[in-house]
């Protein structure tokens, strides 16, 4: 199962751990779903946005990011699209994927 937890008000970061199990690597739609979003937000933030995280660590199935306060305000639209994301592929896929919001 993925999990997936947003902390802060506003959202100032994000950690993904863990594989859907859906179907064999490679051909797993609720992986591939949850990392493109998750890389596509990583990228906005750093390139588009130009903010340098205070961390952003990626490993094989596992990302973290977590933005200064500072920075926050300025990516919360989005962090809130990402966290709209990932709330609409858990109720599709409740079985592979659970999201939590924690107000750190």
């Amino acid at each position: 199962m993925i999990k997936v937890e947003f902390f802060g008000t506003p959202v100032n970061g994000f950690s993904i751990s863990g594989h859907a199990g859906y179907a064999d690597e490679g051909s797993d739609i609720v992986c591939a779903a949850v990392s493109s979003a998750a890389y596509m937000t990583a990228n906005t933030v750093t390139d588009v946005l130009e903010v340098t995280p205070a961390t952003l660590s990626v490993d094989d199935g596992d990302m973290y990011l977590k933005l200064d306060k500072v920075d926050a305000h300025k990516c919360s639209d989005v962090m809130k699209g990402f966290v709209l994301h990932m709330l609409s592929l858990e109720e599709q896929y409740k079985q592979y994927i659970t999201v939590t919001i924690s107000e750190v």
